[in-house]
């Protein structure tokens, strides 16, 4: 299976370098001028298009293998132990019950009020400058 894994990795990239090369050596519908400028309106997004030249051929052949070799190395990767299982098991619980403990008594209502502190002192105001410099 590990073999299978790397000579299906070696052709996933090979097929995403053709991928990319293909797409980018293609030439876009409208290249002109006027199609800048919305000139080119009367075509319909999605018309005929003619027939399929090599460069679109070999994109979607190439898409289909990448999309093949994407699921099948998903499905033969080699399974190893992931992050979390090599953590430690953490401290089994304790086994023993809490105590029986009283219920909480509900909080009086006199309460003692919280003690008032003095105002902090603030320190003393600037001087005043003069109006007349």
């Amino acid at each position: 299976m590990t073999i299978l894994y790397y000579v299906l990795l070696v052709l996933h990239i090979i097929a995403c370098f053709f991928l990319i090369a293909v797409v980018l050596l293609q030439q876009g519908k409208n290249q002109d001028l006027a199609s800048a400028f919305g000139g080119g309106g009367t075509q319909t997004a999605f018309g005929p298009r003619g027939s399929a030249n090599v460069l679109s051929r070999a994109t979607t052949i190439l898409a289909g293998v990448f999309m093949v070799t994407s699921l099948s190395l998903t499905v033969v990767r080699p399974r190893e132990a992931s992050v979390l299982d090599k953590l430690p098991a953490a401290a089994p619980a304790s086994t023993t019950a809490p105590a029986a403990s009283q219920p909480a008594a509900p909080a009086s209502s006199t309460a003692p009020a919280p003690a008032e502190s003095a105002p902090a002192t603030s320190a003393p105001a600037p001087a005043a400058s003069p109006a007349g410099n």
